[in-house]
């Protein structure tokens, strides 16, 4: 990857140096591996978002008077709205986090894809630019906000900061800023203005406010970006200034500013084995877990009435936010390992609808639930290399005793993929719920050629819901495919 050559970089401010190394990025930087994981991720991030779509966050949104009501030729996914770039990346990226489907990252403890792709979509559909050049962008995004996560956490994490939100916003500008090409002093400003735009308090998990810090940074780092590129001024220190980004959001000592340009681009963070996509539609922390359950379940044939009782053991910083033995809503049940390794035992899959309406208090799970129990992994120190360590063990009514381990599941990863049909099962599940399953499949084929597209634009038929015969578009503005409401429930979690 090209970088620029700065002998006195040392002594420029972060946001300039940053601001010269996504300038200088090209696609032509991109490696086949970088390329092709990025590709995915963008497809999983748009099947998760059209599945979002209908959900009460969004509807809300919707409904609220100015927004999505500025002119503009943006798609709102999964209806037939369209508004501008700015209210597009606030729903379309409150959509893409409603479910907690999205993929996530260790080192950056939150959400890398969600919040490039919306803002990246409506910008290269308003101006009509290429796939290619989108994938480019996305891929300078995930550099950047993955680099400064290095730099700030786990301290940034553990004090209560959302890192999605407070480090993604970077990541939306060093997307966006590169997709309209902005020079390096522009972007600078841009990341400058980030630092005063960035936002998201753990103490919202478990409602809806969480996968709204996704959209408000999608749409404030967007609105960071057009207003740099018009001459709007920032403090170019702002990162690193005594009362900037971080040692407000840090406090001094708690950071290492040189991380984010250690070995940069080489590799590309896109290409890590710390990202990984969500397989199974709820907490990332109860993945480990659920892997080895549903690998009971298919290598050792068990059934669910065989089963005496469930010990799991998770690394330690993956149970604060998932110990949740008896979850009482839709929502609880995303982050209650308990019920998804129930779940994974009596239906060998875990899908959307088993977090939909009364899916948690089905009587077989519960029965499994009232034999299990939970706790962190004696053998999983908290500071190991690897923390998304899990193990299950189930005593059998005839008295054998199973158990699968795995000590580290990043979600599915370059060093775990899933397949071609398991991403587009996935994609189909999430997607035909707001536009059909037909659409869904033409949808799929399109974005395999992501890197193909000229012009993104043509893409959005596929994105929006079908007009309805005889239908009023504003009667239809949240005719939405239909979805359970939610009860926010406050948990504490990681992605």
């Amino acid at each position: 990857m090209s970088q620029p050559q700065l002998d006195d970089e040392r002594e420029w401010p972060i946001a300039k140096r940053l601001a010269q190394r996504i300038a200088a990025f090209d696609a032509q930087d991109l490696t086949p591996r970088a390329l092709a994981a990025a590709r995915t991720a963008i497809i999983d991030t748009i099947g998760v978002t059209l599945a979002g779509s209908a959900e009460p966050c969004v509807r809300i949104l919707l409904d609220t008077p100015g927004i999505a009501d500025a002119p503009g030729k943006c798609t709102v996914l999964g209806t037939n709205v369209r508004t501008s770039a700015l209210d597009a990346a606030l729903l379309n990226g409150t959509a893409s986090h409603a479910l907690d489907y999205d993929d996530f990252s260790q080192p950056m403890g939150g959400h890398q894809s969600v919040p490039l792709v919306a803002p990246l979509l409506a910008l290269a559909e308003e101006r009509k630019l290429s796939g290619n050049a989108l994938i480019a962008a996305y891929v300078i995004g995930i550099e950047t906000e993955i680099r400064l996560a290095r730099a700030v956490n786990f301290h940034h994490y553990d004090k209560g900061w959302h890192p999605t939100a407070t480090l993604g916003i970077f990541g939306t500008v060093a997307a966006t800023s590169h997709l309209l090409k902005l020079d390096s002093e522009q972007i600078a400003t841009a990341l400058a203005i980030a630092a005063s735009l960035a936002a998201g308090l753990k103490a919202n998990f478990g409602t809806m406010v969480k996968p709204l810090h996704v959209g408000h940074i999608g749409r404030s780092g967007l609105f960071a970006v057009l207003i740099a590129e018009r001459g709007f001024t920032a403090n170019a220190a702002a990162i690193e200034h005594r009362q900037g980004f971080f040692n407000a959001f840090n406090g001094p000592g708690h950071y290492d500013a040189q991380r984010i340009f250690e070995n940069w681009g080489t590799p590309l963070e896109v290409e890590s084995e710390t990202l990984g996509l969500k397989q199974f539609p709820c907490c990332g922390s109860t993945h480990p877990a659920i892997a080895m359950a549903l690998a009971l379940v298919h290598e050792e044939h068990v059934k669910p009435e065989q089963i005496e009782s469930i010990h799991i053991q998770a690394h330690r910083r993956r149970l604060p936010h998932t110990d949740n033995p008896d979850p009482r809503t839709p929502l609880g049940a995303k982050f209650s390992v308990q019920y998804a390794v129930a779940r994974a035992l009596v239906d060998g899959v875990v899908r959307l609808e088993n977090f939909e309406g009364d899916a948690h208090l089905d009587p077989r799970v519960r029965r499994l639930l009232a034999i299990t129990r939970t706790d962190p992994h004696p053998d999983m120190p908290e500071d190991a290399e690897h923390q998304f360590g899990a193990e299950v063990t189930l005593t059998l009514r005839d008295g054998r005793v199973l158990s699968r381990r795995i000590d580290n599941l990043i979600g599915r990863g370059p060093a775990n993929p899933m397949s071609t049909d398991e991403l587009w099962e996935k994609f189909a599940d999430c997607s035909k719920r707001a536009i059909g399953s037909s659409e869904a499949l033409a949808l799929y084929e399109r974005l395999e050629a992501l890197e193909e597209v000229s012009d993104v634009s043509t893409l959005a038929r596929l994105l929006a819901k079908r007009v309805l015969p005889g239908g009023d578009v504003a009667k239809q503005k949240l005719e939405v495919s239909s979805a359970p409401e939610r009860k926010s429930e406050e948990t504490a979690w990681v992605p």
